[in-house]
């Protein structure tokens, strides 16, 4: 049976969200934008039509989740006072508390995720490291562990890029997942991930260290602005398939985009290349790849934003894009993220996509920061 003191600390945080989220803004809010909607002619522009109606559904759905908060939170509370009353039992009691603190714990990490990219689709990465085919076999858990998060959590997942290795395993993989806060969610994941068991492909059956790296960026639309110097631009185009049958494409519909990148800030110059086989028609291969190279240079902004930001605030922790951040110990039965110190004994969960324990120590311990 829960506490007056646990039915006083979900009504505290309920009464948080309303002012952290600005509720009662977001309501009159909403009533302007709708009326908008209402204008003489506001489908004549599809694009800008679209947006709009984004921008509501977006207000409302953080006004619908504190709705249901609220409505969680009066349920405990009237249901104490029915259990007073001897007309439901403890564990009803319980149970309405346990589905209240499940609202808050949502919304509070949804909370987490206020920066204008969080709620976007991403486009998501995987290499794999040296070390042969057992690195190559360790990037396709991964591409599994994603998708399987993603088919969970209702996210639709497109397959831009694969590269499949020739024993086992895959070298490279580029994923599109498309659903709100996609990118929010999944930006902590990018880093490189730590594989330690022992290998089926070691015929002495010896412990191996394998590494794979994840690159998350948001997918960005039109109404980013993204300034693509054409004169930088180059295109390749090849057959995209698999090593043979009917896999094998026989036109050239696979196509290879780069693009000369130079650093506005520091005058640095790379080379940006992306692959993209997700179709068999060319043109929209050409396309895809040209959304992907936006949203890789809207990142590469964003993260020179972040770099400034915390320069100013320099008693902040930093986001070390790009290092280790997780260690998958299979004979251990051991996952454990170094940054946050989040760990579980699930090793065969993780694996199958159970990665929300991480997503959440992430963003609340970094979210608010950024």
């Amino acid at each position: 049976m829960i506490t007056a003191d646990q039915l006083k600390d979900i009504k505290e945080r309920t009464a948080a969200l309303k002012q952290y989220l600005s509720i009662d803004e977001k309501i009159v809010q909403v009533e302007e934008e709708q009326l908008r909607t209402q204008a003489p002619g506001f489908w004549d522009d599809a694009k800008a039509a679209e947006a709009q109606m984004k921008k509501v559904k977006a207000l409302q759905a953080w006004i619908d989740g504190y709705k249901e908060v609220y409505n969680r939170t009066e349920e405990v509370e009237i249901a104490m006072e029915m259990f007073r009353d001897e007309m439901v039992s403890e564990s009803e009691v319980d149970d309405a508390y346990a589905r209240a603190l499940t609202a808050i714990e949502e919304l509070e990490l949804k909370n987490m995720l206020r920066q204008e990219a969080d709620e976007m689709d991403c486009v998501l990465k995987i290499n794999s490291g040296a070390g042969g085919t057992e690195a190559q076999d360790w990037a396709s858990m991964l591409m599994r562990m994603y998708m399987r998060w993603a088919e969970a959590n209702g996210y639709k997942v497109a397959v831009a890029n694969l590269q499949e290795a020739e024993d086992a395993g895959i070298k490279t993989v580029t994923l599109e997942l498309q659903g709100p806060y996609a990118y929010g969610y999944l930006k902590g994941e990018n880093g490189v991930h730590r594989l330690v068991r022992v290998s089926p492909y070691n015929a002495q059956g010896k412990r191996m260290t394998s590494f794979s790296s994840v690159f998350v960026t948001p997918l960005v639309d039109d109404s980013i602005e993204v300034v693509i110097e054409p004169a930088r631009v180059s295109w390749d185009t090849f057959r995209s398939g698999g090593a043979g049958g009917q896999n094998v494409n026989k036109v050239e519909s696979g196509v290879r985009l780069r693009y000369q990148y130079k650093d506005p800030y520091t005058g640095a110059e790379e080379e940006i290349l992306i692959e993209n086989t997700e179709t068999r028609d060319q043109p929209k291969n050409k396309e895809n790849a040209m959304r992907q190279l936006r949203s890789i240079l809207y990142n590469k902004e964003m993260q020179h934003r972040m770099e400034e930001q915390s320069k100013v605030e320099a008693g902040k922790k930093k986001i070390e894009w790009g290092s280790q951040i997780r260690s998958y110990v299979f004979d251990d039965r051991r996952v454990k993220d170094h940054r946050t110190g989040h760990q579980t004994s699930d090793v065969g969960g993780v694996m199958d996509g159970k990665i929300d324990g991480f997503i959440k120590a992430y963003l609340m311990e970094f979210g608010g920061e950024e």
